[in-house]
């Protein structure tokens, strides 16, 4: 007998719906216009369900709905998305493009989830929509309305499950999606890059770009080039490293999922460091030369002043900080110690601070930074963003000065390894090829189970058994799930359908993980105009058989996506841009000469016309801008057409009045329709070059 797909209008548990709100309302747009719609919030009695709907006027609706899945459900989730301005701001999104918005707390009533049933993700969420037709056919007196789901990341997971197990709605579209077996792995293993390469990010990343030599290896200390090749075997983007070069290091969501592995497998973190074939039991390891442990007297305690509560509607549903809602700030409280650990290259993320001695003994806390006092051996430690606690006020207050207290990164270094021992017996997850033998077994200890095929919140491991039309995106820098997970669930697709003719698989150059404007900077661009255009797409696709656009050609070496460079052979979404210096990816100039930028930017097939060529001829990064303010040069565009590829080209001239190393940065937008005005699908890239001042 065949899987049973989940049938919300005939299922019987979620019964008794109810509406508690059902106003006019409106929507405030960047530019000042209102876009008034009709609020309903309700929910199911009976399973603790709750929801949104955001209907447009009857004027403006065209007979569909958009439903977004965050990455982590919450008890007020179906709100998270009303404080969403301007480009990031998916209930105005819908109302200007014919659909009304759906969200639901998807029957989770605590912080980050802690259901009993995972499915009940996917049960909610498909009840949910199809209550949502229920109204909107009592609104707009029409016929069933057409529904579409998305989200990304974890949302991604779960988009997957309700197209896989239900038939609630007519397509899908997840994106930055994870593979069966790709947390913690993932997440682990950034952490551990972000541990082993942390002196050589700036190395790895003038190698790879605009005018470096291409050897990301140059340079690098035996260690370093071990760990570069396995990560990237692994299949985290090499460039990807841009961010920690600049400084910025996140440990993503591990702070979250640590305590799950730990409940689920405490062992693994005693083995790790006696047993022969993990990485802390070879005393010549990393993993032993940046563990810390230390035990230091309390000279004296800050207590923050109250965290202010937040509010559902500040957020926090996007695929990068979803998560964050399970941990409690620590508000610029620290603790003072008498004495502080010496070294000079002193590891210090994830370190625990446990009180060992006084009223808080047995609690524990996390250390965001060590600041060492001018004088003497003494110093603070500043408390981080600490997680599963209720209070962290109290728990400050019960720590008084000559408490004992230790600092220890043991359980944070274990972790950051957990993937070399979750190799899965399924040989088409080819990234951990690198730890098997010929026979294709582990050459390493393993764990007792691969913990990842629970990971994804849904209850269920995607299998492809699509149940209707799919759109996926993925991002190419990311660095929180890896790009070849798109292929191996298109794969997935084939195997389960016998083919992909219901399925489109995009890959976005110069993405990363997450899914806001803001997320930016001068190497990287947002996918969220890609993504808004996919789902228009999925519409068009369902409601009138109009073809989406050919898949992103790639190929897959080594666990790294390579997209087609060839821009007629290419296709997907985005537009590819050739930027030159003097002729050159690299130029060289004498202080005061003219240099010449040359811009030509490809659109593929059928994908859109150029709308925006906006440069920097040097990055900043002494001041905090937005996504525009990066660029503040905008060129003069001269449009052409070659066969079926529309292009455009620009020039701009420029000289650097002080000897030194700079890259200008092109930012290119492209639009379906060519229109400039609409803010919510223009599909950008980027390019560099690099100019060297004498």
């Amino acid at each position: 007998m065949g899987k049973v797909i989940y049938d919300a209008k005939k299922s019987q548990e979620f019964g008794m719906p109810y509406v508690d709100i059902d106003e006019w309302r409106e929507r405030e747009l960047t530019d000042g216009t209102k876009v008034p719609y009709r609020f309903i919030h309700g929910g199911f009695q009976e399973k603790k369900v709750k929801f949104s709907f955001c209907f447009p006027e009857k004027e403006a609706y065209e007979g569909r709905f958009y439903q977004y899945l965050s990455p982590f459900p919450g008890p007020d989730e179906e709100m998270a998305s009303f404080g969403h301005k301007g480009e990031n701001d998916r209930i105005a999104f819908c109302l200007l493009h014919g659909a009304y918005s759906v969200e639901s707390n998807m029957g989770s009533s605590q912080m980050f989830g802690g259901m009993s049933d995972p499915t009940i993700v996917w049960r909610a969420s498909a009840a949910v929509a199809e209550y949502s037709r229920v109204k909107a056919m009592e609104i707009y007196e029409c016929e069933r309305p057409y529904g579409y789901v998305y989200g990304g990341s974890g949302g991604g997971y779960k988009s997957m499950a309700c197209i896989e197990n239900t038939n609630a709605w007519d397509g899908a579209l997840p994106y930055v999606i994870g593979s069966p077996v790709s947390l913690p792995n993932t997440i682990t293993m950034h952490a551990q890059g972000q541990r082993v390469l942390r002196n050589c990010f700036g190395k790895i990343v003038d190698a790879l770009d605009a005018g470096g030599s291409g050897n990301m290896y140059e340079g690098l200390h035996e260690d370093e080039t071990a760990m570069l090749k396995e990560l990237t075997q692994m299949g985290f983007p090499p460039l990807a490293w841009y961010m920690e070069a600049k400084g910025k290091i996140d440990d993503g969501s591990l702070p979250v999922l640590t305590p799950g592995v730990k409940a689920a497998d405490p062992e693994y973190f005693r083995e790790f460091w006696e047993t022969e074939g993990y990485m802390g039991a070879d005393p010549s390891s990393t993993a032993c030369r940046d563990r810390l442990q230390f035990t230091g007297i309390v000279k004296e305690v800050s207590i923050p002043g109250a965290v202010k509560e937040r509010s559902a509607e500040e957020g926090l549903n996007g695929v990068d900080d979803a998560w964050k809602k399970a941990l409690i700030d620590g508000n610029g409280a620290w603790i003072e110690l008498e004495e502080l650990p010496e070294g000079e290259d002193l590891y210090l993320r994830g370190v625990a601070l446990s009180p060992l001695t006084g009223k808080a003994a047995g609690k524990q806390l996390l250390l965001d930074q060590m600041i060492r006092k001018e004088d003497g051996k003494g110093g603070y430690l500043t408390i981080g963003m600490c997680y599963g606690m209720d209070d962290l006020q109290s728990v400050l207050a019960s720590i008084e000065p000559g408490d004992q207290i230790s600092m220890d990164n043991s359980d944070y270094i274990a972790i950051q390894s957990y993937y070399r021992h979750q190799v899965p017996a399924d040989l088409s997850f080819h990234a951990w090829d690198q730890f098997r033998d010929e026979n294709g077994n582990p050459v390493l200890p393993q764990r007792s189970n691969v913990m990842g095929y629970g990971f994804t919140g849904t209850g269920t491991v995607q299998d492809g058994n699509i149940q209707g039309k799919v759109i996926q995106l993925q991002a190419l820098m990311d660095e929180s799930t890896c790009p070849w997970c798109a292929d191996w669930y298109r794969n997935k697709v084939i195997e389960t359908k016998g083919s992909a003719e219901n399925y489109r698989t995009y890959f976005m150059e110069r993405c990363m993980h997450g899914d806001v404007d803001w997320c930016a900077n001068y190497m990287v661009v947002n996918y969220l105009g890609a993504l808004r255009q996919g789902l228009l797409d999925l519409a068009a696709w369902v409601e009138k058989g109009i073809e989406p656009l050919k898949d992103t050609v790639y190929t897959l070496c080594d666990g790294q996506i390579y997209a087609e460079k060839d821009i007629r052979k290419r296709y997907g979404m985005q537009a590819l841009i050739d930027f030159k210096a003097n002729g050159s990816r690299c130029a060289h100039v004498k202080v005061g000469e003219e240099v010449m930028f040359s811009i030509d930017v490809q659109v593929p097939e059928n994908a859109g016309e150029v709308t925006e060529i906006a440069m920097t001829f040097e990055e900043d990064e002494t001041v905090i801008l937005t996504a525009d303010q990066l660029f503040p040069d905008i060129c003069e565009v001269k449009r052409y057409k070659e066969d079926v590829i529309c292009g455009a080209k620009a020039e701009a001239v420029h000289k650097y009045e002080k000897p030194g190393t700079y890259f200008a940065v092109v930012r290119v937008k492209s639009q379906r329709n060519g229109d400039s005005s609409d803010i919510f699908t223009q599909v950008q890239n980027l390019e560099r070059v690099r100019v060297i001042v004498g």
